[in-house]
């Protein structure tokens, strides 16, 4: 029987851990923080890099800057047998080939790359090469959603050869590009995996998670036969590599985990229209009050920012006072900037912003809910100022839930849900609400 490596995933935003639970999710890789992660019991941890926040040079030199401590940190402690997961986003969106270039760089050589974009909790998945995202029942090829339109992380393709020579300008054609397509990955592909080399390109189907479990474990052979593999991948393939258990507390029971049975607060920073229709329904339940945090006058008048802060503070615990459960949430409209680095800049500065609230809420709340991959991984990592959370599971299908640790200054044990922008139906959000206020 081949022994389980460690997997090791690069997420560039902390919510490719929506299909695991049980593991460490580290939002610093120093040295010391990346030993913590290869001792841990799981088989799988996380490093949150959030390079998907990040202009393209950046977003090399971070993943750099993991690798080289990576190095150093494997070598301390004697693992030889790993695999690295550059974990990104299944509609197609991040930087690609960047990231997965640099690791192979500092990690490589590696006989192959795949892309396995397929994330079926939240309704993607690959058929002949072709990637799709279900949208009220029907499978829209990707490059036909909004998620295309990204006017940073834009793309034409949904056609994964084509995708690949668009996104690495023709350095790999489509015809340079393995083709693993469902009878391949249903038949087995053991042998075909053990003469791929070069680092080539593969790209991979997959319809159910049973599609990915065979691939995992002709992967994780052809890995004890001394094959080098790197992937770029959506969450489902973590759960075939990692083989866990169910998840300890069931999704229905997330409650148990709420402080003292206290009222939490909701933190919605992603502007993707899906979280938009989500958040509807959530300002309308009861007991819930919505604070929105006016951003058009902070791109023109940047001085205004500290007093926006104070002024949603004094909101959230008038609201929290009054036994609601505030919902703060950043205007919906898109704001237009000059350029793709302006548009950066100002993510960055409303980050911060939400962040100091965070620092500011309630000591006493339940719990928090933050939507948004950006937003939830600047929660952890400086919202909170965590160096490792453990992860206790999903309270929604591509939902997951940390808590933070026992001697937090501010927040002990506080159970933190990572909602994506892009996951869950129009009651999500809602929902989420219900299983966290016991309100069934």
């Amino acid at each position: 029987m081949e022994s389980q490596p460690k997997i090791i995933v690069l997420d560039d935003d902390p919510t490719g851990s929506q299909t695991v639970h049980s593991c460490l999710l580290l939002t610093r890789w120093d040295v010391d923080t990346l030993v913590l992660g290869l001792q841990d019991q799981s088989p799988i941890f996380f490093v949150l890099t959030n390079t998907r926040s990040l202009p393209p040079a950046e977003a090399e030199s971070r993943t750099r800057e993991v690798c080289q401590n990576l190095k150093q940190a494997l070598a301390q402690v004697g693992v030889s047998e790993f695999l690295v997961v550059s974990r990104s986003d299944s509609t197609l969106r991040g930087h690609y080939p960047i990231e997965t270039d640099a690791i192979t760089a500092e990690l490589g050589p590696f006989d192959a790359h795949f892309l396995v974009p397929a994330f079926f909790e939240g309704g993607r998945f690959t058929r002949d090469s072709i990637h799709y995202l279900v949208i009220e029942g029907e499978p829209t090829p990707v490059h036909k959603t909004e998620f295309a339109q990204d006017s940073v992380f834009g793309y034409h393709h949904s056609y994964l050869p084509d995708y690949v020579a668009e996104k690495t300008a023709g350095q790999i054609g489509a015809d340079q590009v393995e083709r693993f397509v469902l009878a391949d990955v249903r038949g087995g592909c053991l042998e075909r995996l053990l003469g791929l080399q070069e680092n080539c390109c593969g790209v991979v189907d997959a319809e159910t998670q049973a599609d990915l479990d065979h691939f995992a474990q002709d992967v994780l052979s052809a890995a004890s036969q001394g094959k080098r593999f790197l992937f770029r991948s959506a969450a489902s393939l973590l759960t075939a590599l990692a083989k866990l258990p169910p998840q300890p507390v069931a999704a229905t029971e997330m409650g148990q985990y709420v402080r003292q049975g206290q009222l939490g607060a909701f933190l919605v920073g992603s502007h993707v229209q899906k979280t938009t229709t989500q958040l509807e329904p959530l300002l309308t339940a009861e007991g819930t009050a919505g604070i929105e945090v006016v951003l058009a006058e902070l791109v023109t008048q940047p001085e205004v920012y500290g007093a926006l802060r104070d002024q949603v503070l004094a909101q959230v615990y008038q609201v929290y006072e009054a036994g609601k459960t505030p919902v703060i949430y950043t205007s919906r409209q898109e704001l237009t900037f000059a350029d793709t680095e302006t548009r950066l800049q100002f993510g960055l500065t409303v980050s911060a912003l939400l962040m100091e609230i965070v620092q500011g809420l309630p000591p006493t709340l339940g719990y928090l809910v933050s939507k948004g991959g950006i937003t939830s991984n600047d929660v952890l990592s400086t919202g909170l100022n965590l160096r490792a959370a453990r992860l206790l599971g999903q309270i929604l299908p591509g939902c997951s839930v940390v808590r933070t640790p026992r001697n937090h200054p501010r927040f002990p044990d506080l159970p933190v849900v990572l909602f994506p922008g892009n996951v869950g139906d129009r009651e999500a959000l809602v929902m989420t609400y219900r299983r966290l206020s016991a309100l069934h």
